[in-house]
Order: C-alpha cells, then structure tokens, then sequence
C-alpha cells in the first residue's frame, strides 16, 4: 500500500465517521412564546388580563390587627372590657366588556382571630354579580354607606338583594329588593305580634324589604336621599345624607326617621350626625363626630321608648407607609338609664 492510498483511504472512513455523528447531532427547540401577564386598564387600578381570555382581574384585600375596649360591656355587664383581634381580608373581582355592556363579578372572603369568636372561621363577606346596571348576589346594601368617622350609626345591612341602578355623571337612582332576616336592632324580647314569635326573629315571615336610592352631586357637593320599607313589620326607615368639601376637609351631615320596627334602621325614632374630617397633612386626618337620638329604644313594633341618647367622639387615621395605616377611635356614649361608656380601639392595617 502506498502512501497515496492510505492517505485516501483515510480520508475517506473519516468523512465517514463524521457523517454518522452529524445524523446523531441533537437540534434544541425553539421555546414556545410567553404570553406574559398584561395591564387592564379599562376598569381602573389593579386590574391584569387572565392569560387567554379577555376578562380582567384584580385582586386586593388587606391584614388588620386591632385592640378595642370599653368602659362598660353591656353583653356581659362587666365595669371594664378590652379585646384583642386579627381580621384577614381577600377579594376578588372580575370584569368584561360584552354585547350587553360590562359584566362583572364580586367576591370576598374574611376571617377573624379572636378569642371572643370562634378562630379560624372564613365566612364570604360578599359575592355578587353586576351586568349593565344590574346587581344580585350577597352584599352590603345602601344603607351601610355611612359618614367618614367612626362615631355614626346610621344604618348597615349585609343581605341577599337583587335590584337596578341607573348611573350618569351627576345623579345615581336604585332600588333593590332584600332578603330580610331580623329588625335593625336585634330585637328578640318583644312579642306583641303573636306569643310564639318576637317581632326580631321572622320565623316563617315574607322576609321582604324595598329599598330606593337618587343621589347627586352638586359642585363639591353630594346628597343621598334613601328609603327602606320592611314588609313583615310592616315599617320602614328614611335618611338623608350630605357630604361637602368645606375649608381644610370634608363636613357630612345626616338625619334618619323610623316608623318603627324594621331592618333597615330602628334604635331611635329620629337621629341627626355630623363629622368633619380635618386632612391636617397628607398623612394625618382628624374626625371628630357627634349623634343624637330622640325617643331612643323599641318598646312595641310600633312605638319608641321616651328616651334620648347622644355620642361624641374622635377619630384620629395615620398613614405610616405606603399600604400600611393607622387608626385611633375615642367614643363617649350616654343613653337614658344606660351606664355612661368610653369606648375606642388602635388599629394596624396592611392594605394591598
């Protein structure tokens, strides 16, 4: 063999070779695209598109720590009472835009540590559903709305409702019809209805309330004019209430009369609040409130008692940081032939 032919040969198992290993090779995939997580800014702040859809969603919610006392516990007549508790809060909302307008979705779970309570429990605080102007589902109604301090009781009520409510830019009108379960008071002693049933507790009642909002704003300021009826106890409740931008805040004013007995609101025949609420700094806002009762307390389903009340109190919100706030609340409460109370909390709340 000759130099000429082993360099050829040579060559040739090399091509060889390097061919075989050129089949072998291994081609890495092109990695399919990532459809990142995008803004929605349709329906205001927070709200992100879920991947592959057009439905937008936002989710908030917050961690509250707080320490509450009172001078006198009525529950349980004791001189003195302070409690500790936590409350955890997550929602969720879900929105998009349709043939018939935008419909959208409310969800919201809570849950306390308390000791007082039973730890550990999560209840749904709400869930509902809106589609072009209209709401049903569990919620809190119009009455909850209430002035800006800590001071007011004018009126809450967390039920099953299904209503309308048309919106324009300067007036909102609703109405709703609720699923009613007790009188606004809790009232269970009273029995003037039939001796088998207090007038509080509805047992095989039509558990039926209407209830009717128009509010409006006027320059800098708003007026709601609400009305409830309660169709088991045959009464109902209405109110009046105003905010307007005055000086260095906002002052609000609100009034309420009750024909008696009912869900929507019933500790007086008539109550008249007001708050002011002092932005002294962008972090520092001081509200001091006032009310007052006329013929406050139940006696029949029908008739108050002759008693009066009034409260006056303090309340004091710190911004620490941003998402993180602080709330100091000092109350003074006198009702005929109740003890006089102080009463307040601190609260730490980490918002998201």
């Amino acid at each position: 063999m000759n130099i000429k032919s082993l360099i050829l040969g040579s060559a040739a198992a090399l091509a060889v070779v390097s061919g075989a290993q050129a089949a072998d090779a291994i081609v890495a995939a092109e990695p399919e695209p990532m459809e990142y997580v995008r803004v929605c800014d349709a329906f205001g702040t927070g709200y992100f598109y879920i991947p592959g859809t057009e439905t937008c969603l936002q989710i908030g919610g917050y961690v509250r720590a707080e320490l509450g006392w009172a001078s006198f516990d009525r529950v349980r007549a004791d001189d003195f009472d302070w409690n500790a508790r936590t409350r955890g809060y997550l929602s969720i909302a879900a929105k998009n835009d349709s043939e018939i307008g935008t419909i959208g979705s409310f969800i919201a779970f809570q849950g306390w540590g308390d000791s007082d309570y039973v730890n550990g429990l999560v209840e749904v605080d709400e869930a509902y559903i809106t589609a072009a102007g209209f709401k049903v589902g569990y919620m809190y109604n119009y009455w909850d709305a209430g002035l800006s301090g800590e001071t007011d009781n004018l009126g809450s009520n967390r039920i099953n409702s299904i209503g309308y409510e048309y919106a324009s830019d300067a007036f909102t009108v609703g109405v709703f019809v609720d699923e009613l379960t007790t009188n606004y008071a809790g009232n269970t002693q009273l029995s003037d209805v039939s001796p088998f049933r207090a007038f509080g507790n509805y047992a095989g009642a039509d558990n039926i309330g209407i209830e009717a909002q128009v509010s409006g704003s006027f320059g800098p300021a708003t007026v709601a004019l609400l009305g409830g009826y309660d169709f088991d106890d045959e009464n109902g409740a209405v109110r009046l209430m105003a905010t307007a931008d005055l000086g260095p805040g906002t002052l609000g004013v609100a009034g309420v009369y009750s024909s008696g007995a009912n869900a929507y609101y019933d500790l007086a025949e008539w109550t008249v609040a007001a708050e002011y609420a002092i932005k002294v700094t962008e972090k520092l806002k001081l509200t001091p409130g006032a009310q007052y009762w006329w013929n406050y307390g139940l006696v029949t389903r029908d008739s108050f008692d002759n008693a009066d009340a009034w409260k006056a109190g303090l309340t004091v919100d710190y911004a620490i940081a941003e998402g993180l706030s602080s709330k100091v609340s000092v109350q003074y409460t006198d009702a005929d032939g109740e003890p006089e109370v102080w009463s307040g909390f601190f609260r730490v709340q980490r918002s998201f």
